[in-house]
């Protein structure tokens, strides 16, 4: 079992910036990959980030592409969503995933054994 808590949400003026955190209890955080995907009023979950259980390997949606970062911190049993430029259409409810399957880096919702409870961003224009 792994239990999942996102911060860091908050409301943000378009062009800001903000930090999501994803703290992780439970069995060893290194045997996770991890993932974040958004959900936006009334749109299915989606896809944002993912990477691998060392930290090597990334991946990312397109539309945050050279905006988004995500990283972890294995001794903290930590990961992150460093959010940039944000933009309007950014505003969703953020969630941390876990995936057991720790040496593919999948983009589906389920596929994923772990999720957070989610952390709202709001972009205002």
């Amino acid at each position: 079992q792994v239990q999942l808590a996102e911060s860091g949400g908050g409301l943000v003026q378009a062009g800001g910036s903000l930090r999501l955190s994803c703290a992780a209890s439970g069995r060893a955080f290194s045997d996770y990959a991890m993932a974040w995907f958004r959900q936006a009023p009334g749109k299915e979950r989606e896809f944002v980030a993912a990477i691998s259980w060392s930290g090597s390997v990334t991946d990312y949606l397109d539309s945050v592409k050279g905006r988004f970062t995500v990283s972890r911190d294995n001794t903290k049993n930590a990961a992150y969503l460093q959010m940039n430029s944000l933009k309007p259409e950014d505003t969703a409810v953020y969630y941390c995933a876990a995936d057991a399957a720790k040496y593919v880096l999948v983009r589906s919702v389920h596929s994923m054994d772990y999720w957070g409870k989610g952390t709202l961003v709001t972009v205002s224009s």
